[in-house]
């Protein structure tokens, strides 16, 4: 994550797949959030109802890939994991409730955990690395090509240097 004058720009995540939040006007992703969390629907057929009557998808066909991300969920229903590489769960009977139509305006530029923070910088730093030594790796390469090219018109000159 890096920041820009006010305004706060997630980094791709690097993952095979990616997890969309199934709420309508929710735009939010683990392709470019790597900390929230997405929560699959529950079993109970009774809880499933009262998640599909609560995000407004009353005629929505719930699949193993539909989730509610974090962003819906007050945070006493949320578990926080006891670990870094632990995952975020809910609590036994946790229905999301936080929604644009119920006045609650999602905060996507919220300032994420300071770990999460660590780990962005880090991974930005390894990246602007090794983009600079490409770049140089591309100017060499340049100069090169530029000294052969001085041979190729001639024979001459290519049996006087070889």
């Amino acid at each position: 994550m890096t920041t820009r004058k006010d305004k706060i720009v997630f980094q791709k995540q690097v993952r095979q797949y990616h997890e969309h939040c199934c709420v309508p006007k929710c735009t939010a992703s683990s392709k470019y959030n790597g900390l929230l969390s997405f929560h699959g629907f529950p079993s109970d057929p009774e809880l499933r109802r009262r998640w599909l009557v609560s995000i407004r998808r009353d005629k929505f066909t719930v699949t193993p890939h539909s989730k509610v991300c974090s962003l819906h969920f007050t945070p006493d229903q949320l578990i926080q994991p006891k670990t870094a590489g632990g995952r975020r769960m809910l609590n036994k009977g946790a229905v999301p409730v936080l929604f644009p139509w119920n006045n609650y305006d999602h905060n996507y530029c919220s300032v994420p955990e300071p770990a999460g923070l660590d780990m962005a910088v880090s991974e930005n730093a390894k990246l602007k690395e090794e983009i600079e030594a490409l770049r140089k790796q591309i100017e060499e390469l340049k100069i090169q090509s530029t000294f052969l090219q001085g041979f190729a018109g001639s024979d001459d000159d290519i049996r006087f240097y070889t």
